[in-house]
């Protein structure tokens, strides 16, 4: 897929590709030095964050789909969810002589020291999902995430009519997107609906926890009538907990409590259409890999990337001097397909979501 890459302009001689081991390549690109398998191929290293959510298990089936569509062979290795195995894994990848890595990394502050590593191999990093607090890499492949949290304070807002109490489910605030997806949720909520009582609760993305807290929550507050969940990994639990308690009933009951979700896992999306939940943002698990995988392709030929649209309905942005983030994609999904507080939804059972092609 050809996509817009330049020479970057403006930010600062090799700031932006420091991890690629030579500066000059504008958009023609050219072949790198890097090593390959015995079919020609380069080598690069993918570690899968975790894989114990049905999101991240789709992103672990989509990831060689699209190594062999791009030509590269992959060493993989599984962190789960722990910034010292990551760190043990790029080790490996290293000796391993991997021309590029992709990686997730859950915790953004502490994975800086392993990113200074790299970049002293001159081995090139996409991070996906996340964005590290500091340090450089070649290119963040994410979706907005403060987008996720505008969009199930719209949906929740607008179904809640701007009065009552929501729990929302937060991820990990030692995680970027816990953090944009916690700050963006408080901050439209006050700023549009000020009626309504945010419960905030620390999961450390854990079903259990985050179960154990919802329960808490609807004893303490009976009134409760909206639910965020920052990820799928509470869908399973959360159901539970309304089912026992009653309140797991069909959208124009009274006793409906809304919930909203992130991910788009094809669980979801039957839940929506079954009336379970009420909406998800779709995080795009296929193009995730897809994307990881295309821009370490990408830094191993020698281009560099700058600000603006894609050809594939994104926009890279420049986050701070010397990172660039490439922002896909991430649609409300909704029974109705409706608009909500000005957020367009599509229908949970388009079929261009990827979560109704997980084959």
């Amino acid at each position: 897929m050809k996509l817009r890459s330049a020479t970057v302009a403006g930010i600062g001689s090799c700031l932006v590709v420091s991890l690629l081991s030579a500066c000059g390549g504008g958009s023609g690109g050219g072949s790198g030095t890097a090593a390959t398998n015995g079919g020609g191929s380069p080598v690069v290293g993918v570690d899968y964050p975790r894989s114990d959510t049905d999101f991240w298990n789709s992103y672990i089936k989509y990831t060689p789909e699209y190594a062999k569509q791009l030509g590269l062979d992959i060493k993989t290795t599984n962190s789960q969810n722990d910034v010292a195995k990551l760190t043990a894994n790029t080790q490996t990848f290293m000796s391993q002589g991997v021309k590029g890595v992709a990686m997730a990394p859950q915790d953004t502050a502490a994975i800086a020291p392993t990113l200074q590593q790299l970049a002293a191999k001159k081995i090139p990093v996409v991070t996906v999902d996340t964005r590290p607090d500091t340090g450089d890499v070649y290119m963040v492949v994410r979706a907005d995430n403060r987008a996720y949290g505008e969009k199930a304070c719209q949906f929740l807002g607008t179904k809640l009519s701007g009065k009552g109490k929501v729990v929302m489910l937060q991820g990990d605030l030692a995680s970027i997107n816990g953090r944009d997806r916690t700050e963006a949720f408080n901050e439209c909520m006050k700023k549009n609906y000020p009626g309504i009582t945010v419960i905030g609760e620390a999961t450390n993305w854990d079903g259990a926890i985050a179960a154990q807290k919802l329960q808490t929550d609807l004893i303490a507050n009976p009134d409760i009538k909206g639910v965020y969940m920052q990820s799928s990994f509470a869908l399973a639990g959360t159901l539970q907990v309304l089912q026992q308690r009653g309140l797991l009933v069909k959208p124009d009951d009274p006793k409906h409590v809304f919930v909203v979700s992130n991910d788009g896992i094809p669980e979801e999306l039957k839940n929506i259409a079954e009336g379970k939940i009420d909406a998800t943002v779709s995080q795009p698990a296929d193009l995730y890999a897809k994307y990881a995988l295309h821009y370490l392709k990408a830094a191993i030929d020698g281009k560099t990337f700058q600000p603006g649209p894609t050809d594939h309905d994104s926009t890279i942005i420049q986050v701070r001097p010397g990172l660039l983030e490439d922002q896909l994609s991430a649609p409300l999904v909704t029974s109705d397909g409706g608009t909500y507080g000005g957020v367009k939804s599509m229908k949970s059972d388009d079929q261009s979501l990827w979560g109704n092609n997980l084959g």
